[in-house]
């Protein structure tokens, strides 16, 4: 069966909100949302195709636009590469050209439609900003709060509260506060055993490699409605994650790094050949910072995650 490629956007308004549409009753996958888009025709490029179909289905043109994410995925009908583009910039007003009901967005509504399976990925991709903010450790606490408090206001999005003395019950007593300081802002990812997830309702998980080998074959702990998240470092614990469900992974090292000085760097090459054959959102850790988001971008990647990188002076 040949896999069908197809182009789709994300179309980010202005206000920040998402262009969504719904499909025909009659489609394959009929009456779910879906982002617009359509099928990559042969000797076509993606954008010459993501520009054709949303001026077709939309009566758009495209002003700037970007990788996104890429998707495998098999229906029992039909197996599909759906190439997701961010579409930042556009001229004209979207309308439904071919009668399909639209709708504009926020990142926490997204969550709250019914797409089809292979869209979940492209849901997450859609809701997570391309810089992952990991704590540093050696702080004392206020200093850790007061930095986390300056980069959520430098515009920090997503922030991991490492723990790396393991599971040091101190580490719970600064989460509650992080958890607080997150509150509407940010979205915080914490670590820790399991037991611990039902104390941070509000906060996701990062799990550690260790975690995914141990834990990856009962599959998700908790609802889709929580963020999952795993690290990885080979093709062997990226398919561990996509068993267990995670919503999306940092994989690392990059390249060489003063946190984990021994440790082989994968380089661009494997990482990029490593994201090609996962389909969910992948941040790109290790000796990688702000300056190297859009060459992440163009390897596949959701973004950088980092520690120095992206820790604020206070």
């Amino acid at each position: 069966m040949k896999r069908i490629h197809v182009a789709a956007a994300v179309i980010r308004g202005i206000d920040g909100r998402i262009l969504i549409a719904r499909r025909a009753d009659k489609q394959h996958q009929g009456g779910l949302w879906e982002f617009p888009g359509g099928k990559v025709e042969p000797q076509e490029s993606v954008e010459t195709a993501l520009a054709r179909e949303l001026s077709e289905e939309l009566g758009i043109v495209v002003k700037a636009a970007r990788p996104l994410i890429k998707i495998k995925h098999d229906y029992p009908d039909k197996q599909v590469l759906l190439d997701v583009w961010e579409v930042s910039s556009f001229t004209g007003e979207p309308h439904g050209a071919e009668g399909q009901p639209l709708a504009w967005v926020s990142n926490r509504e997204l969550a709250g439609y019914d797409f089809p399976a292979a869209n979940r990925p492209i849901v997450a991709a859609a809701r997570l900003p391309a810089e992952y903010l990991i704590t540093p450790d050696a702080l004392d606490t206020p200093q850790l709060l007061q930095g986390m408090q300056k980069a959520i206001a430098g515009g920090i999005k997503l922030i991991q509260l490492r723990a790396p003395n393991g599971y040091d019950p101190k580490y719970r007593d600064v989460a509650v506060d992080a958890v607080g300081l997150c509150a509407g802002k940010a979205q915080l990812m914490l670590k820790g055993p399991l037991e611990w997830l039902g104390d941070f309702p509000a906060a996701g998980w990062h799990l550690t490699s260790e975690q995914l080998r141990k834990y990856a074959s009962k599959g998700r702990p908790f609802p889709e409605d929580r963020w999952l998240a795993a690290s990885c470092h080979s093709a062997e614990e990226l398919s561990l994650a996509e068993q267990m469900g995670v919503d999306f992974v940092t994989l690392s090292p990059v390249q060489p790094t003063q946190t984990h000085p021994d440790a082989q760097p994968l380089g661009w090459e494997l990482a990029r050949e490593l994201i090609d054959g996962f389909s969910k959102p992948v941040y790109l850790l290790g000796g990688v910072g702000p300056a190297e988001r859009e060459l992440a971008w163009e390897n596949g990647a959701q973004g950088v995650a980092g520690i120095r990188a992206f820790w604020p002076t206070v």
